[in-house]
């Protein structure tokens, strides 16, 4: 069966101003998000960077909630909830969505992983036997990670991920790049938050750093990630 491009999944988020309550509470007080308009992504891989409290894990998390994603992780199915932490920004994102929809589709979000490790163990079977012959909680958490992105991403599918690299060395970093390729080419789509220079040497991509302005695009040797790692 040929490919089917996917061009895009979604092809841009964008903040509904007039229902904001205000913006000077947390999560529209972020820059990020109180600057915000409308946010294109790349049909292949969206990066976003910028430093802690930037606002990227929180737009992250608010894209994945608003395409019906768990908002601790894992897929449409999965209903679990640890503790209720995510912010009421989903309510106010319109995603603009392409005619096709995935086949697959994933929120990763590092700080919740155990909690999707958990739940996939508790009801076992086929959902547990997704990720690979052994239990997530059974390897390494860089283990554990990978196992998610070589078993469990399927393509053709839209993957949101929360600092990917959390667990991984530099090593199954760019182990972790061609795994993004591999996907890439069975039209699978990205938007990732990094502060990884590795993840986001990534070349088929768009690179968002969110700072005082908000969101604006750079190349990537404009990035503080690489200026600090750059060898002189």
């Amino acid at each position: 069966m040929a490919a089917v491009d996917a061009k895009h999944f979604l092809h841009e988020v964008r903040l509904v101003r007039d229902g904001v309550p205000s913006f000077d509470e947390y999560p529209f007080s972020l820059p990020a998000v109180r600057n915000l308009e409308r946010l294109v992504l790349h049909p292949n891989v969206t990066f976003l960077v910028g430093e802690n409290g930037s606002g990227k894990s929180t737009l992250v998390e608010a894209i994945a909630v608003a395409f019906g994603l768990n908002a601790e992780g894992g897929n449409k199915n999965y209903n679990f909830s640890t503790r209720e932490s995510h912010s009421a920004l989903h309510h106010h994102l319109v995603l603009a969505r392409g005619y096709t929809r995935p086949w697959d589709c994933f929120f990763l979000r590092a700080e919740t992983f155990y909690n999707v490790a958990s739940y996939v163990e508790e009801l076992g079977g086929n959902t547990a036997s997704a990720f690979g012959e052994r239990s997530l909680h059974e390897q390494s958490h860089g283990e554990s990670f990978f196992a998610l992105f070589r078993e469990r991403f399927r393509g053709h599918g839209l993957y949101l991920l929360d600092e990917p690299e959390a667990a991984l060395s530099p090593m199954r970093q760019m182990a972790f790049l061609r795994v993004i390729d591999d996907l890439v080419n069975d039209c699978s789509q990205f938007v990732i938050a990094t502060h990884s220079p590795i993840v986001l040497a990534y070349p088929r991509a768009w690179i968002y750093e969110l700072g005082p302005k908000g969101a604006e695009r750079v190349p990537y040797e404009k990035t503080e990630q690489f200026s600090i790692y750059r060898i002189s």
